[in-house]
């Protein structure tokens, strides 16, 4: 059965052939090369598992799926919301790759493989000893029965209790005890059935994913059945076992390209008679970096919108902060250590766009000044490897840093009771940077015109020219009203070619101010000062011959009219 209309378009446009994945096309031919490797008749592969790399929504895990469509062989998958430790991975994946017993048997036909798949296995951990997750206590008894029939009379109903009979009837919940004891009604068929119901709801379930990594890479080294690992970063495996560096066929999946996204969305639209706004299309592709999920769930959205403006401002618009805030108020409301693939997963930022969020909420979230001081303590500590992987490029230096911004910080807040904290904060630091940000491009766009008239770099124009520059415009601002526009800053903004803007932010005024509007208008241009040639000491009144050819011809000359006279011969 196929999936129903309304599912999102991700999943019902999941491709069934390797050949209609979209993009990637020598990932997929090395994906198929490695499958067929377990077609022929002398047994497994060299590389009897395949390691599929590549951000988030770049077609890894549909690729495996459609690829197990192509050769028929029957899929057996784990995915990051299964419980995925050591004890899990050996009892479903290990015994699907190891025996026989999941491989099914068409009629007429040999054996059938199963392929196993393992998403997202660098959320995994290696750690024997982590501490599962918490589940909740189990109920009582009385909590139990209440819950199921809501009131004691229906219990009594249910279990048969009448008056006057044996056993009696319960009067009250009081009167339910929280364990069944020896009580004459525990042996009633109706009272065993609930019995057995309440104590299989007391089970405690390991959900941690402890050892998990530990049976991958056993799994990796024995499989008898084709195994697929998807992974965002190859180097969580790769830094635990070197099984994942030389016993796996690595095949690396990259951002889908912006003409062949905007070509599948295209005909994605015809086919499911989408309509959309003109220039809808390349929005989608340019928001979307290369992420076909990412697009095909903005085409989900946008499409019961009507065609127009609404569509293209659902699309320009895709505001973080909100991402930024929640997951800052986890990070250091939670006791308990953030992975660095759990924190790419839920924020896919780098470590760098997050740190400004935690240095700025650090304060607002620690009860006290000591829980302050230890909380800065681990962000020192992020931002020392963040500078190292900047400086060193050792960008495995990123997840050390993401650790100990998010779980460091949180642990050493969080160390005891504390009364709630209120919403985060956005960093300062960015806001001012923001509210720059239009002063730094005028900047930046002074600098670029003076640098190409002068032939000087930008970073000298900003170091020399600019102060000079600022100095003479603000100077002259302050006598314009008394003396006219300055013919010297009018010839300079002619030169440079500056516009209004660029001129405002040299005088400190509006664009529309007079001061600035003077200077466009301004046609003048310095005088030609005359300069005297004296007479040569050693010649006569009437003049020496050989004086008049070593001297030149007496006249005006002209001053230096233009920026560039001014530069270095």
């Amino acid at each position: 059965m196929s999936p129903g209309p309304q599912l999102p378009l991700a999943e019902r446009l999941r491709p069934t052939r390797l050949d209609d994945v979209i993009g990637n096309p020598q990932a997929r031919a090395q994906l198929r090369k490695w499958a067929e490797g377990w077609t022929g008749p002398g047994g497994p592969p060299a590389s009897r598992a395949a390691l599929l790399s590549g951000p988030p929504g770049v077609g890894k895990t549909s690729a495996a799926l459609a690829l197990a469509a192509d050769f028929g062989w029957s899929v057996v998958e784990m995915n990051a919301s299964d419980a995925r430790n050591e004890r899990a991975i050996e009892q479903v994946a290990g015994r699907a790759s190891i025996t026989h017993s999941l491989i099914e048997t068409a009629p007429g036909a040999g054996p059938r493989r199963a392929l196993i798949l393992l998403d997202e296995a660098d959320s995994l951990s290696g750690r024997a000893v982590e501490t599962a997750r918490s589940a909740p206590a189990p109920p009582s008894l009385k909590e139990f029965l209440r819950a199921r029939y809501g009131n004691v009379e229906a219990l009594n109903a249910g279990w048969g209790l009448v008056p006057k009979g044996k056993p009696a009837p319960f009067e009250g919940w009081d009167a339910v005890p929280r364990s069944p004891g020896n009580h004459t009604w525990a042996r009633l068929p109706a009272a065993r059935k609930d019995l057995e119901d309440w104590r299989g709801s007391g089970r405690s379930r390991d959900l941690s994913d402890r050892g998990g990594l530990g049976a991958i890479a056993r799994l990796v080294r024995a499989t008898r059945q084709p195994l697929v690992l998807t992974v965002n970063d190859d180097r969580v495996l790769s830094r635990y076992s070197a099984v994942f560096r030389t016993a796996v066929a690595r095949v690396r999946f990259y951002p889908v390209r912006d003409r062949e996204l905007s070509t599948q969305l295209t005909s994605i639209s015809q086919r499911e008679h989408l309509d959309l706004a003109p220039g809808a299309i390349a929005a989608i592709v340019r928001r979307s970096g290369g992420d076909v999920r990412a697009a095909l769930n903005d085409l989900d959205a946008i499409s019961p919108l009507p065609p127009g403006p609404l569509q293209l401002s659902v699309l320009g618009t895709r505001d973080r902060t909100a991402e930024f805030a929640a997951f800052t108020e986890q990070a250091l409301s939670a006791a308990r250590y953030f992975r660095s693939v759990e924190v790419q997963d839920q924020l896919d930022a780098t470590p760098d766009d997050l740190f400004p969020w935690i240095e700025e909420n650090v304060p607002h979230f620690a009860p006290d000044g000591a829980h302050r001081s230890a909380g800065f303590d681990r962000l020192a500590a992020a931002e020392l490897s963040l500078a190292r992987a900047r400086r060193f490029r050792v960008w495995g230096q990123w997840s050390y840093a993401s650790e100990l911004m998010t779980g460091g910080v949180g642990l050493a807040l969080r160390d005891g009771p504390i009364p709630p904290v209120g919403r985060a904060q956005f960093p300062r630091f960015l806001a001012e940077m923001g509210g720059s940000r239009v002063a730094r491009g005028l900047r930046d766009g002074i600098a670029r015109k003076a640098g190409a008239r002068l032939h000087l770099s930008r970073a000298k124009v900003r170091e020399s020219v600019l102060p000079f520059l600022d100095q003479m415009f603000v100077a002259k601002s302050a006598t314009a009203h008394r003396r006219g526009p300055d013919p010297t800053a009018a010839r300079v903004v002619r030169e440079l070619e500056l516009t209004a803007e660029e001129v405002a932010y040299l005088l400190r005024t509006a664009p529309d101010s007079p001061a600035v509007t003077a200077l466009f208008e301004s046609e003048a241009e310095p005088p030609e000062v005359p300069v005297r040639h004296e007479e040569s000491r050693h010649g006569s009144a009437d003049g020496d011959a050989d004086a008049s050819a070593a001297e030149p011809a007496p006249g005006p000359r002209r001053v230096q009219r233009h920026l560039s006279d001014f530069g270095g011969r």
